[in-house]
């Protein structure tokens, strides 16, 4: 098996890709159903896509450790759900580091030792992605589903691909994110947990990004 093959198929696991969704991606990519038959340059192609829904491929450990620190799950995660939402336009950690100097004056993740430090480059994000498309974070509007920070990302997102929904009807949201999710068992939105959300970000963010022009 090709490296290239490989990390289509850890690609698929990550994103939470059931067979048919992952086989349809890859037909509308390349006219292709199975990466055995394409190309090494429609691989390439494909992964490209992958990586553009949020699959991040292994890293060497020294390049992993560059989000070392007690913030730095935290803070990437908005950085990616800003990067779905349309906001953020470059979504390596190097721009994430660049965005926390910018807020901190610290060079690396890693130094956000102390509360205030890195309370200033969360809350300065989670501002940005507010401003900028909506996000209600620290507001459920008395819905159970919305406790969950992924909920309100997945939320402002549907609300950028459909301007006119509102939280009452929701017009098919519950639906789709169940069907995004993966989970057959889930009847309800509360029953959607943090990965599912992920998921539901990611699929949702392709079309937010082709929705704005972006990749």
């Amino acid at each position: 098996m090709t490296s290239s093959i490989a990390a289509i198929h850890v690609a698929k696991k990550q994103l939470g890709l059931d067979e048919d969704t992952y086989r349809a991606k890859l037909t509308n990519i390349t006219g292709k159903s199975s990466v055995k038959d394409m190309t090494e340059q429609e691989r390439q192609r494909v992964l490209t896509v992958l990586r553009n829904d949020g699959f991040k491929p292994a890293e060497g450990k020294e390049k992993a450790k560059g989000l070392s620190g007690k913030y730095a799950k935290k803070l990437q995660a908005l950085w990616i759900a800003g990067y779905n939402l349309g906001v953020v336009k470059d979504r390596r950690d190097a721009a994430l580091l660049a965005f926390v100097k910018r807020q901190t004056g610290l060079d690396h993740t890693r130094f956000l030792h102390y509360a205030d430090d890195g309370r200033a480059a969360i809350e300065a994000l989670k501002g940005w992605l507010k401003r900028e498309a909506g996000v209600g974070f620290g507001n459920t509007n008395g819905y159970d589903w919305l406790q969950r920070d992924g909920a309100k990302i997945a939320w402002a997102q549907w609300r950028i691909l459909y301007p006119g929904a509102g939280l009452i009807t929701r017009q098919g949201f519950d639906q789709e994110a169940i069907r995004l999710s993966g989970r057959a068992d889930a009847q309800v939105l509360s029953h959607l947990v943090d990965s599912d959300w992920q998921r539901v970000m990611n699929a949702l963010g392709s079309q937010v990004r082709a929705a704005k022009g972006g990749a």
